[in-house]
């Protein structure tokens, strides 16, 4: 793996000139680098891996504080976002390259290069969508031939999503056509069974988004998981090296630990996982708390920072949690996890408690719908490396399934969700609401705010964009508590 990451950081570099630009839409290959004509698929495939996990990276980065799993320094919640790295990293390395990838494995009938360079299509389309709600797609990366491209709704790149799914699970089910896929997949090293199992793990993903608008059923949903992840071996994700670290190790360990700027984990989170929130019978914390914090003081009690809170947690006393140092996520190494079987077994326990007829104040639900819950949070403690058998036995947790509620499918999910994006989607999905989780509220100083009483809800056109394209982004922005199409 430090090979692989070595030799795509290098191919970064090749990367920057292939884009899109004035910033994204010239093409430039400066004297002594390769032209496209002299990159191959594969010199191009891992590149785009790793800057489509730095997006997912980047819009964490304020979509996490939003979703109050952590927050600023002193407790700062977030105020309106343009999440410009995202787009940077989308619009500049990704989707241009992933269409010259397209081109060429297109011309030589690579199936399989074309089905991934698809799948990877779908999850950073998808991933712009969820941020800004329309976005340009069909016109972009069209180089100098087109600069201002308009933008597409958000409505038809879900259709657009949904279509590169199925067409990547087709091709990905046929031969190769003498073109394996290699080393050069920082995911799954080529394996093209895993690659139709994520496929169909995000279909279900977004399907998941779409139920409220009625393009989706609960059951499409569960048709879909059964030809997704069976195990956590099948997990969409990144792992860093020692020498190409984690930049979540970066933002909260290296930074923390030299004095600049870092984040507090959130008293939501640290509630909800030390007995506050949901009262455990037998059990004392969590034992996944440990795994993604560490307490600073001797007080040997987990308060968590609340949103907005000025450093203080929900119990009036300062707050003391920093991320762990040796975390899960937060070690050099650790990877950076883009959809996880734990969260397609809460997707399946969410979608198979609306199909039995559940709603987000109902309580019971059948069989399957309580074994995804256990299964799930069994996946996210075995992934944590973890023992939680005396957690999953707590009668706080061990419901039995005529006592199962919503709140208690997605509590876990958003514990097992940790710094991934699609909390921030979910908690969208329900508007917040404290029936489906316990305890949200505004933070704090939301008052004193530029949007009082309101949640923020998307992000905004970055200003590089606005200044280039200037009447596709008057004609598609709205004010930052304005829902996406898909929330409404």
């Amino acid at each position: 793996m430090k090979t692989l990451i070595k030799n795509t950081l290098i191919a970064i570099l090749f990367m920057s000139f292939i884009g899109c630009s004035d910033q994204y839409f010239d093409v430039n290959t400066p004297t002594g680098t390769a032209s496209i004509d002299q990159l191959n698929m594969s010199d191009l495939l891992g590149p785009v891996i790793y800057h489509t996990v730095t997006a997912q990276y980047n819009a964490e980065r304020v979509l996490g504080n939003y979703s109050q799993q952590f927050t600023g320094e002193g407790g700062g919640a977030s105020g309106a976002t343009s999440l410009s790295g995202t787009w940077l990293e989308i619009y500049l390395y990704v989707l241009p390259n992933l269409k010259t990838i397209l081109s060429k494995a297109e011309a030589k009938n690579a199936t399989h290069y074309t089905a991934v360079a698809k799948i990877l299509t779908a999850i950073n389309i998808g991933l712009s969508a969820d941020c800004w709600d329309n976005i340009p797609y069909k016109e972009a990366s069209q180089g100098a031939v087109n600069t201002k491209p308009v933008f597409d709704s958000q409505e038809s790149i879900y259709v657009e999503i949904l279509s590169l799914l199925d067409s990547a699970i087709t091709g990905l089910q046929g031969s190769d056509n003498g073109f394996p896929l290699g080393n050069e997949d920082l995911f799954y090293g080529g394996n093209s069974s895993k690659w139709i199992k994520a496929a169909y793990t995000l279909k279900a993903r977004y399907q998941l988004h779409l139920i409220s608008r009625g393009m989706a059923s609960a059951n499409d949903v569960l048709s879909s998981l059964l030809n997704g992840f069976s195990s956590n071996e099948d997990d969409l994700q990144m792992s860093y090296t020692s020498r190409n670290i984690n930049p979540w190790y970066s933002r909260e360990i290296l930074a923390a630990a030299t004095g600049n700027d870092h984040d507090k984990v959130g008293d939501q989170l640290v509630s909800i996982m030390n007995g506050t929130t949901y009262p455990f019978a037998t059990v004392t914390i969590d034992p996944r708390l440990p795994v993604f914090a560490e307490i600073s003081d001797a007080s040997g009690v987990w308060r968590g920072f609340e949103s907005g809170g000025d450093g203080l947690s929900s119990d009036g006393n300062n707050g003391n949690t920093d991320f762990a140092a040796g975390g899960f996520y937060t070690n050099v190494t650790a990877p950076i996890v883009v959809v996880s079987y734990a969260e397609a077994q809460f997707i399946m326990a969410e979608a198979a408690f609306l199909a039995n007829g559940g709603t987000p104040t109902s309580t019971g639900t059948n069989a399957a719908a309580y074994a995804a819950y256990i299964n799930g949070i069994e996946a996210s403690m075995n992934k944590l490396g973890v023992d939680g058998t005396a957690y999953m036995t707590d009668t706080s947790i061990d419901l039995g399934m005529g006592n199962l509620k919503l709140e208690h499918i997605m509590k876990e999910k958003y514990i097992a969700n940790f710094l991934n994006p699609e909390v921030f989607n979910d908690l969208r999905r329900y508007d917040f609401s404290t029936n489906v989780f316990k305890g949200f509220a505004l933070p704090v100083d939301n008052a004193t705010s530029e949007f009082p009483g309101e949640w923020l809800v998307r992000a905004q056109y970055p200003d590089s964009e606005a200044i280039r394209n200037p009447d596709n982004v008057n004609a598609n922005k709205q004010a930052p508590t304005v829902k996406v199409w898909w929330n409404n």
